[in-house]
């Protein structure tokens, strides 16, 4: 159960997509002036977490798959298989063969490269257990290795499943910050977004929200809005 409240909450996804808006919004007796930005802003949430050390404790990692999308859009690229290489050409999505993998010839700088052009990967079943040995471990360093594409799955339908999916990956730092939504969003859709995320989270914790110390939300360009400290 969230210990969020649910009217702070509130006020604060109301102070988000009105500045995001363009409009004026009122924080700590002070005027911030809103500005309506060309692109579409994500919703963050950012977890700063306590009691943890993350040079001893076992690190956690999780996704969960929200009912509402993390972002307007996200840049995927399959690494494919003769069958996933003609859906992907015919629906435009931006894959690699195996050749193209290969001719990256594990090539540290074009795989960094590549991981920080593309959101995710998705792999054809048939690749998956080449891809450790033609690409070294640069992908999983990145929290991007591929999801599997079986036979029958549709890479259009698994996009969508990934840009409605949150991950949470502890490091080497306390501060956890991930997408929940987008401004374009209904604001019950963002809240669901954040209660749902929240919940996760506290799930993979040992100490459950006695290792939360606070948590915010914001637009990629707004002021963060406290929602638990």
């Amino acid at each position: 159960m969230s210990k969020v409240n649910s009217d702070v909450l509130s006020r604060a996804l109301d102070n988000i997509l009105t500045f995001s808006s363009g409009k004026d919004i009122e924080m700590d007796g002070e005027t911030l002036k809103g500005k309506k930005r060309n692109f579409v802003e994500t919703v963050e949430l950012q977890v700063t977490l306590k009691q943890l050390d993350p040079a001893k404790d076992k690190r956690f990692a999780g996704s969960f798959q929200l009912p509402n999308p993390t972002r307007s859009k996200i840049n995927v690229c399959v690494f494919v298989n003769d069958k996933h290489e003609q859906i992907c050409k015919k629906e435009g999505i931006p894959y690699m063969t195996v050749d193209d993998v290969t001719n990256l010839n594990r090539n540290k700088k074009l795989i960094r490269a590549m991981a920080k052009k593309y959101d995710a990967f998705l792999a054809s079943d048939t690749l998956m257990k080449k891809l450790p040995r033609l690409l070294g471990p640069g992908l999983n360093r990145a929290g991007k290795f591929p999801s599997v594409l079986n036979g029958n799955d549709d890479p259009k339908e698994k996009i969508q499943n990934i840009l409605c999916t949150v991950k949470f990956q502890m490091k080497k730092v306390l501060v956890l910050n991930v997408a929940v939504g987008h401004v374009q969003l209904e604001k019950d859709q963002l809240k669901s977004n954040i209660v749902l995320s929240i919940n996760f989270l506290i799930s993979l914790l040992k100490k459950k929200w006695q290792n939360v110390k606070v948590i915010y939300i914001k637009s990629t360009m707004g002021p963060a809005q406290l929602i638990y400290f």
